[in-house]
């Protein structure tokens, strides 16, 4: 087979409902680069929240922040960060209604309250070693490629009616993923094999969540998770086992990347 390009979310697609990367994922991550296979990951999260998982598989290709700071084999390629004047303004409407911002920059996220419950559950639901750091002004000298908004679902249609400049999706019961309006998975990905010059069909990704729901509907090959949410699964190509069904493994069968007896 001709090398190919594959792209696998993290949350509930790498790592399982335990955070954890399972066995069949890495044996069949390291079958894949023997056979000569690019592989990245796409992921909303900040680059620094996933470098033990970029070291463990010898991934260094990632599109992060969901496509808003995309890095080939360490460099970065291309960057898309916030509006400034358009977080302030957002910055200043969340305070009055009492919810929390974190500013996410590539090495650390910063929030602009000391602590709350919100962003406890949902940073601590990710189960990274790194917390935010208070500081409010952050995003006023500094550029933030992804901002979290943390508010309950009932709030958020606000949002979206008043800020146009940003899309709002929602990761977490307390958050949502702040992004510029129309950046997107997709949108790194087609940056990164254009750079590389790799051909549409020679494209392959792995997700599970709403925000991937670009990513599978821009990606030919494209191949939801048994555990994902209903919706991304209309969109894609193929579906494969829950990721603690080692959905990884029977995914890249099921596409023929990967032989039955081959990990």
């Amino acid at each position: 087979m001709n090398k190919q390009m594959i792209f696998f979310d993290i949350d509930g697609t790498l790592l399982n409902h335990e955070k954890k990367l399972p066995e069949s994922t890495k044996k069949a991550v390291t079958r894949l680069k023997e056979l000569g296979h690019e592989l990245a990951i796409a992921t909303g999260r900040a680059p620094f929240m996933f470098e033990n998982i970029r070291e463990e598989l010898g991934i260094h290709t990632y599109v992060s922040f969901n496509g808003q700071y995309v890095v080939y084999n360490g460099k970065p390629i291309f960057v898309n960060p916030l509006d400034q004047e358009a977080l302030h303004l957002l910055t200043e409407f969340a305070k009055a209604e009492n919810n929390p911002m974190i500013y996410q920059h590539h090495n650390g996220m910063y929030a602009n309250v000391e602590r709350h419950t919100y962003i406890e559950q949902g940073i601590g639901s990710l189960k990274i070693a790194a917390e935010p750091i208070f500081d409010p002004l952050f995003y006023k000298n500094n550029p933030v490629y992804q901002s979290l908004l943390f508010c309950t679902e009932d709030n958020e249609d606000v949002y979206r009616e008043k800020f146009s400049q940003f899309d709002f999706i929602r990761w977490h019961e307390f958050s949502m993923d702040v992004l510029p309006a129309g950046g997107s998975k997709a949108k790194g990905i087609e940056q990164l094999i254009k750079y590389l010059n790799i051909p549409m069909e020679s494209v392959y990704a792995f997700g599970d969540g709403l925000n991937d729901i670009e990513m599978l509907s821009f990606v030919k090959n494209s191949v939801a998770m048994g555990n994902a949410e209903e919706e991304v699964k209309q969109v894609a190509k193929y579906v494969t086992k829950d990721v603690n069904e080692d959905g990884i493994l029977k995914g890249l069968q099921l596409v023929g990347l990967l032989e039955e007896e081959a990990v």
